[in-house]
Order: C-alpha cells, then sequence, then structure tokens
C-alpha cells in the first residue's frame, strides 16, 4: 500500500504470529509489586479491553452473570414448555371436543361435566410414552440438549473470565462495584491509560491511546461499518413487485462475520492478524475461489440447519411478543433504527452507548417525520372499519356487562378480542388532523442527530421516495420481527447465490484497506480516519487528500467519523493530516460566523424555534439547536429583531458557524451550564474539540456534571454535522442555494419574555427565554423507545402538511 511511510504508528510486520515485535522479545520492563497479576503482557487485548468495556456497560459481575444465567433458564423453559404442549396436553378435552364426566362421592351434579385443567393434561407415564414414540421429538431434544451444554459451558468460561474483569476494576483501576455507576466509560478508559504507564498490559508501546482501545474493541466492527459505506456487502436486493429492499438480520450479520472474522477458513489468522496470505496481490484470484468455497460450504450448512433455526426462531418469537401485542397492539406500528441503519449511521470508532445515544436523540424527529406521511385512501378506509368494527364491540360489551353470561358464548372472548386488535390498527392509520409538520425542518433536524444522508434527500423531504428510503434506516417493529422469522429461509441464498459472487472484491477490500499499526495489529485503515488516504474533496477535503474515488469514504463517512471521535475524546492528540483538516475547518467556522447570526439573536429565539419543531421537552443544548435549525426560515420571513430592524436571511450553516464559534470563546461562568440555555464554560477551555485537554466542569453532583457534559458535546457533534453538510452541499452543487432547506413561514413576531441573562463571548448581557410550551410530543424514555413509542404510527404516500 502506498505512502505508509509517512505513518509513523504503522510498521508491517510480515508472517508475524506472536504478539510482540521483532526486537522487543528482551525488554525489561518495571513492574509494581502491588500490580504483579495476569494483567502484565497480556497476549490478546481486543478480548480484555472488550470484556472491560462490556462489563462497565453491562453494570458489572452481578447484572452480567444474573442475565447468562436466565438466558439459559429462559432456553431450557422455551424447549421443556413446548416439548409439553406438544405430547402431554389433551386438546379434545381441552377444546370441549369430547365429554368429561367426574363421578364420585360428594360431587356436586352441575360440576361433572365441568372441565377443568387437570383433565386436559395427560398423566405423566403417558406424557413420557408420547415422547418416546416421537422419534422426531427425540432428535430434537437431544439437539437442545447439546446446544444447551455448550451455552453452559460458555456461561461457566465466562464466569471467570468477568470474574478477573471484576477483579481488574477493584484492585488496577481502584474501581469498587458499588461506584461502577458512577464513572462514565471516558473514566473508566483514563485510567487504562494511566495504568498502562505504570505496567505494560501492551509492552508494543510505552503509552496507549484512546484510539488504541477503540481499535481493539472495534477491530471487526469498523471493517463492517467500512463495507457497508462501499456497498460490499449484497444487503440491498431488487425483487419484483417490490423494487430494492434491504435485508439485513441478526442471522445474516452473524454468518458474515463468522465467514470473514473468526470461523474456520476466514480472512484473520486470529483476533489480531489477518492471515499474510491476504495482504499480498499475487494469487487474489486463488484466494477469492478459496473464499468461495468457504462461502458456500456454509451456505449449505445454513440450509441444512434452516428447519431447526426456523422452528426456534418461530418459538422464541411466540413466546416474546405474543402478550406484547395482546396487551398493546399498536406496538407493532412502532418503529426501531434497522440493523442496517445501525451499520449504515454509525461512525468509524463509535462504541456501542455512544451510537445507542445518538440514535436515541434522533428517534422522536425521525418519529415524527415519518409521521407526517399518510395515505388519503388508507384515512377514508380505516376511519370505516373503525366505525364498523366499533360498532360490533360497543354492542358486545354492552351485552356483556348486562349479563356475564354473554362471555360463556363460544368465541365471544376472541370476537372482542380481534375487534379490539382491529381498530387499533385501524386508528394507526387515521392521521391528527390538527397536526402540521413541516418535512425538510423535520429532516434537517434528524440530519443533526444521525449525521448521514444520502444528498438527493435534500430538498425532496416530501416525497414518497425519501420517506420509502429512510424506512429502510428506521423500521417497522412488525418488519423486523418478518424479517427475522424469514432470515434462516433467505440467509443461505444471499450467501450461496449473492456473497459468492462478491468473493474477489472482498479479497481486494481486504489486501487495500487493512493496515498494520504497531500496539494494534491489523485494523481497517478507513478506522485511521485518514484525511489524505481518505478523505473526499467535497466535504472539505479539497487539498488535503490523494484518495481516489476507489479509496474515498461515502457520505463524508472519514471527516464526520474524525469530528466525532475528537469532540468524544477530546485530550486524543490527531495526526497531522487530521490536526490540518481540524484547523482548516476551525478557520472556516470562524469567517463564517462573522457574517452569521448572533448567539445572542439565537438564544433568544430558542423557545419559539423549539415550539416549532413540537418538542417542548427540550434541554438547554436541544433548544439550541433547535434555534440554529429554525433560524433561516424566521430570518426568510422578512421577520424584524428584538430592535424592531430587519434580520437579513442566513443558512443553517452561518447559524451553526456563530454557535460553535461562541463555543470556542464564550466567557460564561460555570452555573450557566446548568441553565436552560448555556453555552459551555471558557474558563474550561477545554469544553470543544478545538482544545486538546477538556475536562468535566466542578459540580456539586459528579453524575450530573458528566450528563451535561454528554449533552453539549452531543449538540456540538449535531452542530457540526449540519455546518458540514451544508458546505458539502455547496461545493457538490453550487449551483443550489439552501433555500431548498429553508421554506418560508409567516411570522408575526419574535418578542418573548425573559427569564434570566448570562454574558455572552464579547462580554454582552444575553437575554435568556423562559421555556415556552406551545405542545407537541411527549419525553419517551429511552430505553422503550422500541415497543413504548407512540401507538399511533402514520404510513402512506403524501405528507400531512407543509410549511
Amino acid at each position: 500500500m502506498a505512502n505508509l511511510e509517512a505513518y509513523q504508528e504503522y510498521q508491517r510486520i510480515e508472517d508475524f504470529e506472536e504478539d510482540s515485535p521483532p526486537g522487543e522479545e528482551d525488554l525489561l520492563l518495571h513492574v509494581p509489586e502491588s500490580l504483579k497479576d495476569s494483567w502484565h503482557h497480556i497476549k490478546n487485548l481486543d478480548n480484555f479491553f472488550t470484556r472491560i468495556y462490556h462489563f462497565h456497560q453491562k453494570n458489572g459481575f452481578a447484572c452480567m452473570m444474573l442475565s447468562e444465567f436466565f438466558e439459559l433458564v429462559q432456553f431450557l423453559f422455551v424447549v421443556t414448555f413446548t416439548t409439553f404442549l406438544v405430547n402431554c396436553v389433551e386438546y379434545d378435552v381441552l377444546f370441549a371436543n369430547r365429554a368429561v364426566n367426574h363421578t364420585g362421592q360428594g360431587q356436586n351434579p352441575l360440576d361433572r361435566n365441568k372441565v377443568t385443567l387437570p383433565d386436559a393434561i395427560l398423566p405423566s407415564h403417558q406424557c413420557t410414552q408420547s415422547i418416546q414414540e416421537n422419534s422426531w421429538i427425540i432428535f430434537l431434544l437431544i439437539m437442545a440438549a447439546i446446544f444447551w451444554m455448550y451455552r453452559l459451558v460458555k456461561v461457566f468460561c465466562n464466569l471467570l473470565s468477568f470474574w478477573e474483569i471484576r477483579q481488574f476494576y477493584i484492585k488496577a483501576l481502584k474501581i469498587h462495584m458499588d461506584e461502577l455507576c458512577n464513572f462514565t466509560w471516558q473514566e473508566v478508559q483514563d485510567r487504562l491509560i494511566s495504568l498502562q504507564r505504570e505496567q505494560q498490559m501492551c509492552i508494543h508501546k510505552k503509552e496507549l491511546t484512546e484510539l488504541d482501545i477503540y481499535h481493539r474493541i472495534l477491530r471487526f466492527k469498523n471493517y463492517m461499518v467500512a463495507m457497508i459505506n462501499k456497498s460490499l456487502l449484497p444487503v440491498q436486493l431488487q425483487l419484483p413487485l417490490l423494487g430494492n429492499v434491504v435485508f439485513l438480520t441478526q442471522g445474516l450479520k452473524y454468518n458474515f462475520e463468522l465467514i470473514l472474522f473468526w470461523g474456520p477458513g476466514s480472512l484473520f489468522q486470529n483476533k489480531w492478524n489477518l492471515h499474510p496470505k491476504y495482504k499480498r496481490s499475487g494469487n487474489r484470484l486463488e484466494l477469492a475461489q478459496q473464499l468461495s468455497r468457504v462461502i458456500l460450504l456454509i451456505g449449505l450448512a445454513n440450509l441444512l440447519l434452516c428447519p431447526f433455526i426456523l422452528v426456534w426462531q418461530v418459538l422464541y418469537a411466540f413466546f416474546s411478543y405474543t402478550e406484547v401485542i395482546r396487551r398493546e397492539p399498536g406496538s407493532l406500528g412502532a418503529r426501531r433504527w434497522s440493523l442496517y441503519g445501525r451499520l449504515y449511521l454509525r461512525h468509524f470508532n463509535e462504541l456501542n452507548h455512544e451510537l445507542h445515544g445518538r440514535l436515541g436523540r434522533g428517534y422522536k424527529p425521525t418519529s415524527k417525520y415519518m409521521n407526517s406521511f399518510t395515505s388519503p385512501l388508507l384515512t377514508v378506509l380505516a376511519k370505516n372499519v373503525t366505525f364498523f368494527s366499533g360498532s360490533v364491540l360497543a354492542v358486545l360489551i354492552a351485552l356483556t356487562v348486562y349479563d356475564e353470561d354473554v362471555l360463556t358464548v363460544q368465541h365471544i372472548l376472541t370476537a372482542i378480542t380481534v375487534l379490539g386488535v382491529v381498530i387499533t390498527i385501524a386508528r394507526s392509520f387515521i392521521p391528527d388532523e390538527h397536526m402540521v409538520w413541516c418535512p425538510e425542518q423535520l429532516l434537517q433536524c434528524v440530519l443533526a442527530h444521525i449525521h448521514y444522508m444520502p444528498d438527493h434527500w435534500r430538498g425532496n423531504a416530501n416525497k414518497s421516495e425519501t420517506r420509502d428510503e429512510v424506512a429502510q434506516l428506521f423500521q417497522y417493529k412488525a418488519v423486523f420481527i418478518l424479517e427475522e422469522l424469514l432470515s434462516p429461509i433467505v440467509t443461505p441464498f444471499i450467501l450461496i447465490f449473492l456473497l459468492r459472487n462478491k468473493s474477489l472484491e472482498i479479497i481486494d477490500f481486504f489486501r487495500n484497506f487493512t493496515v498494520e499499526v504497531v500496539g494494534v495489529g491489523d485494523i481497517c485503515s478507513f478506522a485511521q480516519m485518514d484525511i489524505r488516504r481518505h478523505g473526499n474533496p467535497t466535504w472539505m477535503s479539497e487539498g488535503q487528500t490523494e484518495a481516489s474515488v476507489y479509496q474515498q469514504a461515502e457520505n463524508g463517512k472519514t471527516e464526520l467519523s474524525l469530528m466525532h471521535f475528537t469532540i468524544k475524546n477530546p485530550r486524543w492528540q490527531p495526526p497531522l493530516e487530521s490536526s490540518l483538516f481540524i484547523s482548516h475547518l476551525k478557520g472556516k467556522v470562524q469567517h463564517d460566523a462573522q457574517g452569521g447570526p448572533s448567539t445572542q439573536l439565537l438564544l433568544s429565539e430558542a423557545p419559539l424555534c423549539t415550539s416549532l419543531q413540537s418538542n417542548e421537552s427540550a434541554t438547554g443544548p436541544e433548544s439550541l439547536l433547535a434555534s440554529v435549525l429554525a433560524h433561516p426560515i424566521l430570518t426568510a420571513s422578512g421577520l424584524q429583531g428584538r430592535d424592531h430592524r430587519f434580520i437579513p436571511p442566513s443558512t443553517a450553516a452561518s447559524a451553526a458557524a456563530s454557535v460553535l464559534a461562541s463555543l470556542s470563546t464564550s466567557q460564561l461562568p460555570h452555573t450557566s451550564r446548568g441553565r436552560s440555555h448555556g453555552l459551555p464554560s471558557s474558563s474550561h477551555p477545554e469544553t470543544t474539540m478545538y482544545h486538546s485537554d477538556r475536562t468535566i466542569l466542578n459540580s456539586d453532583s459528579h453524575i450530573q456534571s458528566n450528563t451535561l457534559h454528554s449533552e453539549f458535546a452531543s449538540a456540538e457533534m449535531s452542530l457540526h454535522a449540519i455546518y458540514m453538510h451544508e458546505l458539502h452541499q455547496q461545493s457538490s452543487h453550487p449551483q443550489r442555494t439552501s433555500g431548498q432547506w429553508n421554506a418560508s413561514v409567516p411570522m408575526r413576531d419574535l418578542h418573548t419574555n425573559t427569564g434570566f441573562q448570562v454574558q455572552s463571548g464579547h462580554g454582552s448581557s444575553i437575554s435568556m427565554p423562559s421555556p415556552v410550551h406551545l405542545g407537541g410530543w411527549k419525553e419517551e424514555d429511552e430505553n422503550d423507545q422500541e415497543l413504548n413509542s407512540e401507538s399511533t404510527q402514520k404510513q402512506g404516500m403524501g405528507s400531512t402538511g407543509s410549511c
């Protein structure tokens, strides 16, 4: 690979299988007596750092082991309960198709024909005999027992492994289990980096960086993100009648990783090294044929196991979702981020909790955007279905209230339940007639959180094609369940007929985009976030990148990932090329901020802009972000400012630049961070990505301070995403104007009552408006966003309203 000599930390170690570079086998290191445990010179740092991360994210040893235990119990319950239902229940008696006559002394004559639950259960000897006579049941039980024993051994190994991690947290990191929930991952990571200086967990280098740890944890994940970004994996299918369909399930993803990373015949010889033969181009055709055979074998194995996996998927889905659907039928109309969406929207070097938090913040605006589409035809049908079904249901309920014996009529409960489900589903197609949404503004608000979107979405937010593409990232819960049920059937065909044809491209991808880094091993070169090698000239990398079209990351993935990682890890020192890009971006921000609106004006607009986006529960950072997004709309309407002077029209880019410039020069006191609308304090200059040693503000509450810091860091990244997308559009389509995003809305006045004042970066007093709630959406718990979201989901082909 060209130009590797420019990387001071890169070192190619051909055909070297040990976890020690040449020349360091006899390296003498001083290890403190108190730390002479098994944590010195850890061979598999990938597993070690990954377990440390999972231990933190899953809240410690007790929670992890309890979860593992109940997974075993759950599997045992599903197998046992299913076997019991198939072989030990007499359904003729249960459904009253066969009469039961209870005889005996003291038996009430009226109860002799009454069916009880024990009547429908076969005696134990008959149940055992029924199981023994069925050879298929015996075979499935043996398979289930083997798998359960395998899981039991794995749980036992995990117990020993995570007990070691528990000891590491207590002895090495000095974090006790009752205090673990008070530490953020960044704080745990800082202690890991400090510990490396005391004892050499990794002997390749004296000090670890944040990027080294991320590379270890996300080695294979970064490859997956890159392959999705370069459209290498066959997850987009062209189907008759359905058109372009994205299909990526847990089972298919598992097979991809099995083939490429850790399965038999995979491309990696261990957890951290690509096999040397895949790094040479001489035998690429032979290697492609070899990979094609591996894919074929695994595809045939999937085809052979398809019936068993399908039965398990159906049973697991039945036991998992039936009660939820009965209790809340609208949960099927709730949405969730698809597996493809999580990979498409993921930055390079973005940990799971960072991705989940970012997509969680984008859940509500994306739901609002999707709900802004409705079908007039479906609306008319749904209203009439609701009327007729509701009428019948009302009569049945009235009869039941009058005489409860109506419930004894055959199928009456079934009819009531089915009618209730039909009404709930039909109502989900009826839009709220009082809601008027702005598709363009909603889509830009979505962009602020998800950070990625194709160029052709711009100006086309009200079109059904755009809505369908968003739906590929943000799918219905019902679609997710259906795809997982179909996965055992579809996966073998995707592997055999589609992935095999990509064998040569996959071989070339791993050869061209794999680099070896001292102290880390082989990683995806995209994960280095190197602007020179993988930058895109239309994403502010012009003059700084040497990448060809093949080497460029799509959709500004390299540039946005670099900004995200720098903001999330402010102590990280980027390489020279990355530092030049950040400096160039900073200069561009400062320049554009001079022609943008003042931060004082944006802060004064925050309550009105928040109400425009129907976000009544917005926090300080969210309100500031809302004002940046909606400010171009207000100025485009010929709005007068607070001093009754005309406010010239501006773009979202200039508004974002103005706030970003204020973030780096603000002189606010500490207390302003806790207000409703405040900027980070510059007395702690590390609060923005433009400084290298950011620390957390002093606060009475450590947890509250960390939370507020995270909110402002997320808002800062959202502003960068908006700003960089605007500049990308200006570079890619100079004939376009930002007016496509900034449709005008008539506004009469912007005057609001002020609640308190803070000092701006220029020493002036900023009037801070008190929050104004104009209605909208209720804040929902992030953990319950998938099932406990709005039950009334709208769908269709048109927009309910426009701005």
